[in-house]
């Protein structure tokens, strides 16, 4: 080393006794030293260690009764779910938002919305950048091209797009929010705080709501419908896409032919996606007297739009899932274990995940050689990180739901349903939530974290344990079908 290099070495890090040290100052160092420990080792377990120290965090904040209104009384178990429902962005429940909460647990609740939905993205991009340290150049480029950063020193300027971005979108949401509260007859003050929450909980795909009924009082014709409804469907949209695609919208507009393979998957996908969900649900819904029956064409097919937004992660619903057919409940579950977009508030196995399987099947039955899209080849690594993520994810849900059947004796498709909803951080209920036990209650709550950090997590854990054979070992095939 140099005299230069020891001169700033020395400047950075002046020689001292420990003990002059102030007591913070040391324990400051002691802690960010530690989480320095564990990112450096694995980057995975620092997500989750983050993730289930903020969930106890505001757990506890619930529950202290100056969080429940007067004379309720909050038990533990539904303070840990709430909490984890929140900071998670699901949005289930085992007691009424509205009639639980009082004004400062509603605060607390959307503030653990809000540091779950940022706190994810910006997890899921630091992680990203560790995986580009731990591989070689191309995979740095590649992590480069997927986050659309210059270079990786522009770590600390890329997560300020993101808040101020996020911050943005909700505030204009707000905005029309308010004004179609206002335009319901709601006093200002009130108007205001339901256009905020209701921006904060559409945007980051929570599908928390501060009214009893929900939204299904606004489900009426009209321009206020408008001022309310659509804005929370364009909330739940954006907040699906996920920040890689937003960011490329903000830097080339809607220019297809200049946006990169992630955003074109993930926004071709999720709009295929949203029109087969409308058809089917307002086809099969269509003449059922408990959701769509009793309604006139018109709003018919914007129940149809709507449930088709939501049901892959928004949460919110202008019908009750319980009284959908079989086929409905079914298509679903479907739906939202395919979730949103990747380094998104929303949850599943992420459509690009959908897509590159899709495209490997194609490819597959068309003989080609390489999985193919939009004129770039997609790596096989890709694919196998992609059958991963789905096998696991299914494998949480076969696990779940087999213990929430044992532990509720529920029937099973409505199990189902709550199991795929909260690992899918999705939020619809077949009110399966309020019903369980409490170990029952429990086991959901560790299906939403791992739903929530899972998909990411392990796609980097299996990345970053990735290494360079000098050998390889002779090929053979086994039958396959």
């Amino acid at each position: 080393m140099s005299e230069l290099e020891q001169q700033d070495a020395a400047e950075e890090h002046p020689s001292q006794p420990a003990d002059a040290e102030p007591l913070t100052t040391r324990t400051a160092r002691r802690f960010r030293d530690f989480v320095d420990q564990i990112a450096d080792s694995s980057p995975a377990r620092l997500a989750v260690i983050v993730f289930v120290i903020v969930d106890l965090g505001f757990a506890l904040l619930l529950w202290l009764p100056v969080a429940a209104k007067h004379g309720q009384d909050t038990r533990f178990v539904d303070a840990v779910f709430t909490a984890t429902s929140a900071v998670t962005v699901t949005g289930l429940t085992t007691v009424s938002t509205a009639a639980q909460w009082s004004v400062f647990g509603q605060v607390v609740i959307l503030v653990a919305i809000q540091v779950g939905g940022l706190g994810t993205l910006t997890l899921t991009s630091i992680l990203a950048l560790a995986i580009g340290r731990k591989l070689g150049l191309k995979s740095k480029l590649i992590t480069q091209d997927a986050l659309n950063i210059g270079r990786l020193g522009e770590v600390g300027s890329l997560l300020q797009i993101i808040v101020i971005t996020s911050v943005s979108i909700e505030v204009a949401l707000a905005v029309v929010l308010s004004v179609g509260f206002l335009a319901e007859g709601e006093p200002l003050g009130t108007a205001l705080w339901h256009g905020v929450f209701y921006a904060v909980s559409s945007f980051n795909n929570a599908g928390f709501t501060p009214h009893t009924d929900g939204l299904v009082p606004y489900d009426h014709a009209g321009p206020t419908a408008w001022l309310i409804l659509m804005p929370v469907c364009l909330g739940v949209v954006v907040g699906s896409l996920g920040f890689p695609v937003v960011l490329v919208l903000r830097q080339v507009g809607f220019r297809f032919n200049r946006w990169n393979l992630n955003a074109k998957l993930t926004v071709v996908t999720t709009s295929a996606l949203l029109l087969v969900a409308w058809l089917l649900f307002t086809v099969i819904e269509w003449g059922n007297p408990d959701t769509l029956g009793g309604m006139d064409p018109a709003e018919r097919i914007f129940q149809g739009f709507f449930a088709s937004v939501m049901m892959r992660s928004g949460g919110f619903n202008l019908v009750d899932m319980p009284d959908t057919s079989q086929v409905t409940l079914l298509l679903t579950d479907a739906m939202m274990f395919a979730g949103g977009g990747s380094a998104s508030t929303a949850g599943g196995i992420k459509v690009t995940t959908l897509a590159v399987v899709f495209l490997s099947i194609l490819a597959e039955a068309r003989g080609d050689q390489s999985v193919i899209a939009f004129f770039r080849t997609i790596p096989d690594s890709v694919l196998r990180i992609a059958i991963s993520v789905i096998m696991m994810g299914a494998s949480v849900v076969l696990l779940g739901s087999a213990a929430m059947v044992a532990l509720t004796h529920l029937p099973l498709d409505h199990v189902l349903f709550e199991v795929i909803s909260a690992y899918a951080t999705c939020g619809l209920s077949t009110g399966v939530s309020a019903a369980s036990p409490d170990l029952g209650k429990y086991v959901l709550v560790l299906i939403m974290l791992v739903g929530r950090i899972g998909t990411n997590t392990v796609a980097t854990a299996l990345a970053l344990r990735s290494r360079c054979r000098l050998y390889s070992y002779p090929e053979e095939r086994p039958i396959i079908g």
